[in-house]
């Protein structure tokens, strides 16, 4: 049986390229560089979105490790990610508009062996929402309100 649940976001453009989010009583900024004529209030779109997969991939070590009574003392999680800004700036390109290839690579503070930190990480990463989502093709719709 599916209990699919729906999580919202609201994104309100703001002055200049800053884009602001009120989500859940939070306020979140993104924006552009002052180099690319955004006020540098807030990370890129493009870091927000490794942010959140890093972010995504601590939390779910955090309950993995709790339900396996594995002692995570701590979880560095570094996101990379390759794209050609072509595509974004309306400039012809062959390559696609979003990233070409994501990394991550997680340093894990716990009492394992390396290959036990590894098939942790594995094991994370194949429980992580976002993870799953930039791995496999989702249905993404869009449409005027």
């Amino acid at each position: 049986m599916s209990n699919v649940k729906t999580i919202t976001i609201n994104a309100t453009m703001a002055e200049g390229f800053a884009i602001r989010g009120d989500i859940d009583g939070h306020t979140v900024m993104i924006d552009q560089p002052v180099a690319a004529k955004g006020s540098d209030t807030g990370p890129t779109p493009l870091q927000m979105l490794l942010f959140a997969v890093g972010g995504c991939i601590g939390t779910i070590g955090r309950i993995a490790a709790f339900q396996q009574k594995i002692i995570l003392r701590g979880m560095q999680v570094k996101v990379e990610g390759d794209y050609n800004p072509a595509g974004l700036l309306g400039k012809p390109t062959d390559d696609r508009v979003g990233f070409s290839e994501i990394r991550i690579s997680a340093v894990i503070d716990a009492d394992l062996t390396d290959e036990q930190k590894a098939q942790f990480l594995t094991e994370v990463c194949q429980r992580c929402p976002l993870h799953d989502n930039l791995s496999h093709t989702s249905v993404v719709v869009h449409s005027l309100a």
